[in-house]
């Protein structure tokens, strides 16, 4: 065997070598991620140790996340209103006990704590009391059922407050909002301008202004996207307060004028790609039958480069969807429902980043952001198979 026909079969060998392992690295990333983003659903409601005691006589026996949240907020006042009886609820914490029983009757290091508390549950059918586990038995009392976190509270929750006691808030609602709400925006935003870009380049544009162009844009592509985010905290942020007079520039807009920019890269390349695979001659053909270069452009180039187009534009929305740093900067980091353009808001992709520091490994805060990168991930996963439906009508 010769030299030559060695060397083949072993760059061969290393190339299919390469590819499993990094088709096996890939999945064991994604496996990883849906045990780790799963385990959400097994969790409690309540803060690991805790648990909620009321009386033996009240009728309820399980509370789910957001009817915890609202009556410890006091939103909530009667019981009644979480299918009890009619009757005021009375908030106890662990905290309140020195200020409804003396020092003497608790004994050193709260010896007696949980005969106390017994006793404040049982004096008050109305109470319900957030203790450590240890002291919720008693004669007098009865702990709640401890509630599992489910998929439609998580899927369909409205607040996002992980750190939340006794009950953290885990709705991806505000969440997934904020990411289409922001990304939507970017690509109205940056599609007239990139496609606008892409016909001047590809049909109006001289080879010398073309050749001057495209190292501008490729320039944009390979700017790194805190950069992106700096620019936007100290340009775009100031202008749009003083121009809308808003309280804080942070906002949504912010970040779609952001992530515009950042998509017209993408925009153009492909957009200028597709047009120029234009055949030369349904372009002559145009022309020869009278039509200007505007109407070439509107009924022959365009219509033959309409799957090229939009393969750009999702994979400018793609781009958009995935962005961290840049978003993270200029929107406010708030969590909450946008109502309009001008309101902060918060990404998927800036809230893991954000928070997967300080979320404590394994717990209910740390598995919720794995589920939110799996819904990341089903959200890239659609974006990648449209671009290659497009594609293959295109072909």
């Amino acid at each position: 065997m010769s030299v030559k026909k060695v060397t083949e079969k072993i760059v061969s060998g290393a190339i299919a070598c390469s590819g499993f392992v990094t088709s096996v690295a890939i999945l064991l990333i994604v496996v990883f991620l849906f045990s780790e983003g799963l385990g959400l659903f097994s969790q409690k409601t309540i803060e690991e140790g805790y648990a909620l005691v009321v009386n033996k006589g009240n009728p309820v026996d399980e509370l789910d996340a957001r009817q915890i949240k609202e009556v410890f907020d006091e939103d909530v006042i009667n019981w009644r209103q979480v299918g009890g009886e009619a009757g005021p609820i009375m908030v106890f914490r662990f905290e309140d006990l020195p200020r409804h029983v003396s020092g003497e009757r608790l004994g050193p290091g709260y010896e007696n704590a949980a005969a106390c508390i017994d006793s404040i549950v049982g004096a008050n059918r109305g109470i319900i009391a957030f203790v450590p586990e240890e002291f919720a038995g008693g004669s007098a009392g009865k702990a709640l059922r401890a509630h599992r976190i489910s998929p439609g509270e998580v899927l369909g929750g409205s607040e996002w407050f992980p750190t939340a006691t006794p009950a953290a808030q885990f709705g991806f609602l505000p969440l997934v909002l904020g990411t289409v709400w922001v990304t939507v925006f970017a690509i109205l935003f940056a599609l007239p301008f990139g496609l606008s870009v892409a016909i001047y380049m590809s049909e109006v544009a001289s080879a010398r202004m073309r050749n001057v162009l495209k190292p501008v844009i490729e320039l944009l592509s390979g700017i790194p996207s805190v950069v992106y985010g700096f620019f936007g905290l100290i340009v775009v942020v100031p202008l749009l307060q003083n121009v809308f007079g808003l309280p804080v520039g942070e906002s949504g807009l912010a970040g779609a004028i952001v992530l515009a920019v950042m998509a017209l890269p993408t925009i153009i390349t492909v957009s200028q790609d597709a047009m120029q695979n234009c055949p030369r001659s349904q372009r002559e053909a145009s022309l020869a039958l009278g039509a200007s270069r505007w109407q070439t452009i509107y009924r022959v180039v365009m219509p033959y480069s309409i799957s090229g187009i939009t393969s750009a534009v999702v994979l400018g929305i793609g781009r958009a969807f995935g962005e961290t740093m840049a978003v993270l900067m200029v929107t406010g980091n708030a969590a909450v429902i946008p109502l309009a353009i001008t309101d902060p808001l918060r990404t998927i992709p800036a809230t893991i980043a954000a928070e997967l520091g300080e979320a404590p490994a394994g717990g209910a805060h740390y598995q919720s952001l794995f589920l939110l990168g799996v819904v990341l991930f089903f959200i890239t996963l659609a974006i990648n198979s449209c671009v290659e439906y497009i594609s293959s009508k295109n072909r």
